[in-house]
């Protein structure tokens, strides 16, 4: 039951995924419950499933999610999210490790402004929180990937259509993730979600079958799971139908009662596999039976990603684009970006910056080069150049990716260096994408109920760190760190070589903020680990116990192991004692800064409220 209401297309000819309806039945619900026609608990569940979510302050401000399927931006929707940053947010966006775009403090009644001009680009919020099929993500590298068995946007593109408005989509027990990966690496990180498909091949006498593997029930948080292995190999052409019979079952059998142990992981655990495995398989039979549906195109030839062609237009000027970055109006309250152009770079500086930020496609003479963005925040200026810069030296597209970044794509290799020039000029040529250097974290303290520490603050603490020791950024490059500030780990720390958790601890009369520090997360070809717990420190302390780990790493490295598997094998008997001192805090040891949360000025007073996720 495809979801196309919209005739017109954007960017390399996809369709919108905006409908008006959503915006009027928006207006119109929001208006019963000002009349009192509906009570707070109903108009909650409803604003969730059209992206608005509350947030902790007092008032009238909310967040609002915008769904970006696959992570593909063009530049229309650049403009438009720009706009909407401008007008009725801080003058920024923040971008999300589930490839969306978020807005803080907006208020209620802005919303529907700001949906109306992302529909006019078609954009959706439709489906982006509450208790629905999420925003499905994609391998930001499909369609150009070396590695890659066959590009997954198309189907990524086919399930989101179907699934999006879909009868069940917005009823389920509880919110549900689905992800695509065409590479061996698992950028998209599918062993964590509900499903996850991997492309796979399977040669017949008619040359090579697409389909994917298939796994159910990931997740993190309470109880981390890797995904089960449903299908080794499913055909491509199934692809709706056994999306379709997981999501039938999930809202079956799921738990709609009970918030805090009614993901699938948990339907799944309390079945039983082979339980679970029999209801999906006589669910699908009564799809086959129905009739099932269809790809709209021949799933063993899908469309197929070409370079572009038409003329390119002029390249703005270092200088203008400078001009223009720098004039950037942000405003908080919490952390806003700091722009600051760069004209004076050097050979030395593109070098560093090429090293990391730019991989060649499977397309001969192109690059992909990543835009690294500090925090995943970048101003309304900022997204308009980006978008002029995708229009004169990629394909008018940019992908968002899960390490909250930005991916150009389809760049000539004769001109890097020239787009490096202006990225710079941005504010937005920092090297270092996809290292160590490049830290994750979710909004935490600064807006959301459920956060206890302000995980943005150790965010930046540790990027600024990182980017002043390059010696300990080159001595463990691959390695990931990810901060969320509760347990819920929307910054995905269960699956960071390094992760931190916000919690925090009463020393004497007063609260500290501190850090679960965890380590040996990873997604690889065999699923999912997760972090183990190896000390609990305060905030400030973090610095000096990543250094610490990384030395570890350097002087008990087997050969040419990566920092990634040996913090997966290393034993915690072995790093605790690195880092018990750190632990250690007293009333007479504490410093006034202890007590102060990172990025705050007040003394440290955790609030936690009552969250909407599962609203």
């Amino acid at each position: 039951m495809a979801a196309i209401d919209d005739p017109k297309t954007f960017g390399r000819a996809r369709l919108s995924f905006a409908d008006q309806h959503d915006i009027d039945e928006f207006i119109a619900t929001l208006e019963k419950f000002e009349r009192g026609e509906i009570g707070p608990d109903k108009w909650r569940a409803f604003r969730l499933v059209r992206g608005t979510y509350g947030q902790r302050q007092d008032g009238d401000v909310h967040m609002l999610r915008v769904k970006v399927p696959q992570g593909v931006l063009d530049l229309r929707q650049l403009y438009a999210l720009a706009t909407v940053a401008e007008t009725y947010s801080r003058g920024f966006g923040h971008i999300t490790t589930r490839q969306n775009i978020q807005f803080h403090f907006v208020k209620l009644h802005d919303v529907e402004l700001a949906m109306q001009l992302l529909a006019d680009v078609g954009v959706t919020t439709r489906e982006a929180c509450g208790n629905s099929v999420r925003n499905i993500t994609c391998c930001p590298y499909a369609g150009v990937a070396k590695s890659e068995l066959f590009d997954v946007t198309p189907f990524a593109d086919a399930l989101t259509r179907y699934l999006l408005r879909h009868p069940l989509s917005s009823s389920l027990p509880r919110k549900f993730k689905i992800a695509f990966e065409g590479c061996p690496e698992d950028h998209a990180f599918t062993a964590i979600h509900d499903i996850g498909f991997k492309a796979r091949l399977r040669e017949t006498n008619g040359g090579a079958e697409l389909g994917f593997r298939i796994t159910v029930g990931g997740g993190t948080a309470t109880m981390c799971r890797s995904g089960n292995l449903l299908h080794e190999f499913a055909p491509a052409g199934d692809l709706l139908d056994v999306a379709e019979a997981i999501v039938r079952v999930f809202h079956r059998l799921g738990d709609h009662e009970h918030k805090h142990m009614n993901r699938m992981k948990f339907l799944i655990k309390a079945l039983g596999w082979e339980r679970y495995r029999d209801a999906y398989e006589k669910e699908r039979e009564r799809i086959r039976v129905e009739g099932g549906a269809k790809l709209s195109f021949s799933p063993n030839d899908p469309p197929v990603e070409h370079a572009p062609t038409g003329a390119r237009g002029p390249a703005p000027s270092p200088a203008d684009v400078a001009t223009r970055a720098a004039s950037s109006m942000v405003r908080g309250p919490g952390i806003t970006p700091a722009v600051k152009p760069e004209l004076a770079t050097t050979a030395a500086d593109f070098a560093r910056w090429e090293r990391t930020n730019v991989r060649p496609q499977k397309q001969e003479g192109c690059s992909t080069v990543t835009v690294t963005i500090p925090l995943g925040d970048f101003t309304g200026q900022q997204m308009r150049v980006l978008a002029d810069l995708a229009g004169v030296y990629g394909d008018g597209l940019v992908r968002v990716t899960q390490e909250q970044d930005l991916l150009f794509r389809w760049v000539r290799n004769e001109d890097v260096e020239a787009l490096f020039r202006r990225l710079a000029a941005t504010g937005l040529a920092l090297p270092d994408a996809g290292t160590i250097a490049d830290v994750t974290s979710c909004p935490g303290a600064e807006s959301c109920k459920l956060a206890v520490t302000q995980s943005r603050g150790l965010g930046d603490l540790l990027g600024s760190f990182l980017r002043s020791r390059p010696d300990l950024v080159a001595a463990a490059t691959d390695l990931q760190i990810k901060i969320s500030g509760c347990p819920n780990g929307c910054g995905l720390n269960h699956i960071a070589g390094i992760g931190f958790q916000g919690g925090m601890r009463k020393v004497g009369t007063k609260i500290v903020p501190q850090y679960f520090v965890t380590v040996g997360g990873a997604v690889n070809e065999g699923g999912a680990s997760f972090g183990r717990t190896a000390a609990k420190i305060p905030a400030r302390r973090i610095p000096v116990a990543l250094e610490r780990l990384i030395t570890l790493y350097l002087a008990e490295r087997a050969g040419g192991e990566t920092a990634t598997a040996f913090f997966e094998r290393i034993e915690l008997a072995r790093v605790k004692p690195l880092l018990a001192d750190l632990e250690v805090l007293t009333p007479e040891s504490a410093q006034a800064e202890d007590y102060v949360d990172l990025a705050e000025t007040d003394e440290f007073r955790p609030q936690t409220m009552a969250g909407e996720c599962a609203s």
